[in-house]
């Protein structure tokens, strides 16, 4: 990134979310300023099962006594109008079933914290296979593995008319970490359908200037990718490096180790299937460093898959460097999370930020809360400098309504955000 001030990069994240107001050709139909948003989840798995507990748990709480939300309102919309519209996956135990229902079926095991959750009136549908199950699935117990549904799997124009007749305005991506064909698959749908898309998973879409050109050009908005947990090991690391660098303390080696019993984990037994993770998280960490460490001096990854943890994830980060003098110190950290409800937390905001920009016209990547909600972003940055340029992205998006995010930091007050809706054509 080019070493300009941070008030500078936060103005920059705002005003590069392009603009087009011709935008949804084909005869999709209209999503301006619609009451509910829409949504279509590939990948019924603990992250849509935390996700739609959370919308329900949500439903009838005050803002006093919403614990765990960054923002109760964003640009006027609440937790409780996002909506299910389509739900996809491919294990036989889920298809059929109410999403009200199929949350709670095996292979998921993260805590149930709302098991009030409505009936929904959608039901799963088969998805398209392609890489999203791992053949060493096969080897475990049905309760903690894939069981793929046998039959033909539908056709994309199939799955393109699902989206379109449900009215989907956004379809979450959820699929398990090395689905780089799956990814793509649905990231055509998303496309075809009129949907933006959020990429919560580490296969490179945002990132990818081809992709995010084509979504600029169908005036779909467009965040990732990979997903930044609420309070998780990449945003703790990323702030203790980021620390490191302003007290002056040279940061020598890390390590980031992380363990856990979810499908996920099981899932990334297969190391092959990790090239994209490992590269996301480790972006993440290198990208606000001082200095870039050598490969050799930082690994970041997951480290095992031990079945009694479920859904929680323990971490376990390590930092050596030199203090004053060069005297050397270090610093060990565990973290302890449960890892589905610390992922909702974030996408619950992601899902109404993009849906402030469908109903704004604007299309393509969303640069401010893809660089404070994601790990590999097209613009990596300090998260204060995120959170900063989001904040004014929620102000600028939500002004017609007169709902903005939560009131600017100190000194950020005077951010010209005027420009986050003017349009940017490669």
């Amino acid at each position: 990134m080019q070493a300009v001030g941070t008030r500078d990069r936060k103005r920059n994240l705002v005003s590069r979310t392009h603009t087009k107001r011709e935008f949804l050709k084909g005869g999709c139909y209209t999503k301006l300023m619609m009451k509910e948003i829409r949504i279509a989840i590939v990948g019924v798995g603990n992250c849509a099962s935390s996700l739609i507990q959370g919308i329900n748990f949500y439903r009838d709480l005050t803002p006093d006594a919403a614990i765990g939300l960054m923002h109760w309102k964003v640009g006027g919309y609440r937790p409780s109008d996002i909506k299910i519209v389509a739900a996809f996956d491919i294990d036989r135990r889920k298809i059929g079933k109410d999403v009200a229902e199929a949350i709670f079926e095996k292979p998921n095991c993260t805590k149930v914290f709302c098991s009030a959750v409505e009936k929904s009136g959608v039901r799963v549908m088969m998805g398209k296979k392609l890489d999203g199950c791992s053949e060493h699935m096969a080897d475990y117990d049905d309760s903690c593995t894939f069981l793929p549904a046998d039959g033909l799997e539908p056709e994309k124009k199939s799955l393109v008319r699902a989206l379109r007749e449900a009215q989907t305005d956004i379809v979450l991506n959820y699929l398990p970490v090395g689905s780089e064909k799956a990814a793509r698959f649905y990231a055509e749908c998303a496309l075809e359908a009129g949907a933006a898309l959020i990429n919560n998973m580490p296969v490179f879409i945002a990132s990818d200037p081809v992709w995010a050109a084509r979504f600029y050009e169908k005036g779909l908005p467009l965040m990732g990718d990979d997903v930044k947990s609420q309070l998780g090991a990449t945003i703790i690391h990323r702030m203790l490096v980021d620390l490191f660098k302003k007290r002056g303390v040279k940061l020598d080696r890390t390590y980031q180790i992380n363990t856990g019993g979810n499908t996920d984990f099981l899932n990334m037994l297969n190391r092959t299937r990790l090239v994209s993770k490992k590269r996301s998280k480790t972006e993440a960490i290198q990208s606000v460093a001082s200095t870039r460490l050598d490969d050799e001096n930082i690994h970041v990854g997951p480290s095992d898959y031990v079945p009694w943890q479920k859904d929680n994830k323990v971490c376990f980060i390590r930092m050596e460097g030199q203090l004053f003098g060069g005297v050397p110190m270090n610093l060990e950290l565990r973290l302890s999370v449960e890892d589905s409800p610390n992922s909702a937390g974030i996408v619950i905001d992601a899902i109404r930020c993009c849906k402030l920009a469908l109903d704004r016209g604007v299309g393509g990547i969303l640069h401010a809360p893809s660089s404070y909600f994601f790990k590999h972003p097209p613009i990596q940055c300090t998260d204060d400098e995120a959170y900063g340029a989001t904040e004014a992205f929620i102000r600028e998006m939500g002004r017609e309504t007169g709902e903005g995010g939560l009131s600017a930091p100190a000194g950020e007050g005077d951010i010209p955000v005027s420009s986050a809706v003017q349009g940017q054509r490669k």
